[in-house]
């Protein structure tokens, strides 16, 4: 049940985000349509909990990070793949965002940081690169990338 509650959340999302630039003005819309306080931010956070408790979500370990591709960029998600990772206190591996990527992250340890920023929203621009960052305890990050396409750079 979760599955399917986990899907059409992502997939309403998604028809929010379906031909918008990723930039500081879509970052902010994100932050007023989905805040963290709110219903549907509050309901993925959950069913990111569920889904990794039930092991549907974050499948796969390397290197101190659980992660899993949950969805494939397609006409359901308007064009996104559906990622979702856990890290604690570790520094991932450098990737390049052709398109760009937007995460959603919801602190497992309160004070948790991905990237330098606490609960809620974080978009990348296209052909922006980084070493993904948890610093101060636990997070999970669900991500969407445009046409699935994210580049390791091994940097």
């Amino acid at each position: 049940m979760s599955q399917d509650q986990f899907f059409k959340a992502i997939t309403s999302i998604a028809e929010h985000l379906a031909g918008r630039t990723l930039d500081a003005e879509l970052e902010a819309y994100l932050h007023e349509q989905f805040p963290q306080d709110g219903e549907i931010f509050r309901l993925l956070s959950g069913l990111c909990r569920e889904g990794i408790d039930e092991g549907w979500l974050c499948n796969r370990e390397h290197g101190g990070i659980r992660f899993g591709r949950i969805m494939n960029a397609g006409p359901e998600t308007h064009g996104f793949s559906v990622d979702v990772v856990q890290m604690d206190e570790i520094v991932g591996p450098h990737h390049r965002h052709p398109t760009g990527e937007i995460d959603m992250i919801i602190p497992e340890t309160q004070g948790a940081e991905f990237d330098g920023h606490g609960e809620g929203w974080l978009v990348y621009g296209p052909d922006s690169a980084h070493s993904p960052t948890v610093t101060n305890g636990r997070a999970t990050v669900l991500y969407l990338l445009p046409g699935g396409q994210i580049e390791f750079t091994g940097a």
